[in-house]
Order: C-alpha cells, then sequence, then structure tokens
C-alpha cells in the first residue's frame, strides 16, 4: 500500500518526501486556506517537489465549470490529479475527462454504490472517507473493505485511496482491507514513526556505547 501525504503544507510534505515514506499528496481548497497562499500557486508549487500523484480539488458544481476547471489545473503540471466531489455533475465531467486522459479522484465517497459508479465514469482514484463514516456510526473500514473486494471481483482498475484517516490503526486497517493507497495528515504520519519501545531501546543502545567508550578509553591509558 502506498502512502500519500494529506496536506497543503510545504513544510510538511518537504520533510515527509525527504524522508521517502510518501508518493502522493492530496489537498483540498480547506487545507489550501490554511496556509494562506493562492491555490494554483500551491499546487504548482507541490508538483515541483512530488513528482507522484497531487490531487487538486475543483470546486465548481456544474459538468461544464468541472471540466473546465479540471483542464486549467491539469495544465499545471503533468502530475496532477483532479479531485471530484461524488455527485451526478462529477460522474458526468468524469467521464468526458477520463476520455480526455485527464486523471480523476472521485472523492467525498461513503458507500459503495458510489465507489462503484465513480469506476464507471472511469475515474483513476476513488475516495472512501472512512474516518466520517466513522464519526456517524459506520464502519469506515468495512465499507472499504468491500469496495476491494467487488474492485478486485471484476479487475477494476480504479485505485482505491483509504482517507479521512484519522489515527496509525486506521492506516493499518486499510492496508489489511487491500487499499492501494491510504492518503494520511502530516501528525498521524509522524505517529507511525514512534513506538515507545523503540526510543526505549534506542536509549539502552546509546548508554551502552558510552559505557563502551569510557571502557576503552580507561584500557588505553
Amino acid at each position: 500500500m502506498k502512502l500519500f501525504i494529506d496536506t497543503a503544507n510545504i513544510d510538511q510534505i518537504k520533510e515527509m518526501y525527504s524522508l521517502g515514506i510518501i508518493s502522493g499528496v492530496t489537498t483540498n481548497p480547506t487545507l489550501c486556506s490554511k496556509e494562506g497562499k493562492d491555490f494554483k500557486s500551491s499546487i504548482a508549487e507541490i508538483a515541483a517537489i512530488v513528482d507522484g500523484p497531487i490531487s487538486a480539488e475543483a470546486i465548481s458544481m456544474t459538468r461544464e465549470g468541472i471540466i473546465q476547471e479540471a483542464r486549467e489545473l491539469a495544465a499545471i503540471a503533468p502530475n496532477i490529479v483532479i479531485k471530484i466531489p461524488m455527485m451526478e455533475e462529477g460522474l458526468a465531467a468524469t467521464s468526458v475527462l477520463s476520455k480526455e486522459g485527464i486523471k480523476v479522484n472521485m472523492t467525498l465517497v461513503f458507500s459503495v454504490n458510489q465507489a462503484l459508479l465513480a469506476a464507471q465514469v472511469g475515474a483513476a482514484y476513488v475516495s472512501p472517507f472512512v474516518g466520517r463514516l466513522d464519526d456517524i456510526g459506520h464502519s469506515g473500514i468495512e465499507i472499504l473493505d468491500n469496495i476491494v473486494t467487488i474492485y478486485d471481483i471484476y479487475d477494476i482498475k480504479t485505485e482505491i485511496i483509504s482517507a479521512s484517516i484519522r489515527n496509525p490503526l486506521h492506516v493499518v486497517q486499510s492496508a489489511l482491507a487491500g487499499a492501494h493507497i491510504a492518503t494520511v495528515p502530516y501528525d498521524i504520519l509522524k505517529a507511525m514513526v514512534k513506538h515507545p519501545l523503540t526510543d526505549i531501546g534506542i536509549e539502552r543502545f546509546l548508554k551502552d556505547w558510552k559505557k563502551l567508550q569510557e571502557t576503552t578509553s580507561s584500557i588505553r591509558k
């Protein structure tokens, strides 16, 4: 399973990309507005840092508006993917764009039926929001698992992005369910690195190394 970072913060993207653990970025207008930067310039800057897929969201509510936005965003860089909300106008726009070779990430997906429709119109990616489903008492991971199962049965090529990740356990569960990608907030990526036993182990190694150095120094004297 590949990992994307879900942010528009340039410093966070640079840090995680430098570690070699992320292969793409997902953004949305809310994340970009938090950074106080122009949306298109932010997308261009991110695309210049990460050579993997960069999801940039269209905000129009009509198919014509979405198509126009998508073409403009896709022209920024070859690795731009257009995020389009799951709705009738979004499906119609995706059908047109996919035929033009513009990749679409169908977002705000909350059911298996929606994921099936996204695949029908040629979406390159589909993003089930597991955390938001959990928020309303549904099992987001169960729905994700069902989407993976059906896609596998019919050899559907649309890649599944587990989105709205709320904790490191969601990442593990997404991997076990068979998601192709999990898009993960910065803080959760940082938390995935940590484990208390790792910290204890490093501390012991350093103490033992210090003792070894002191013993070696004493023998030489």
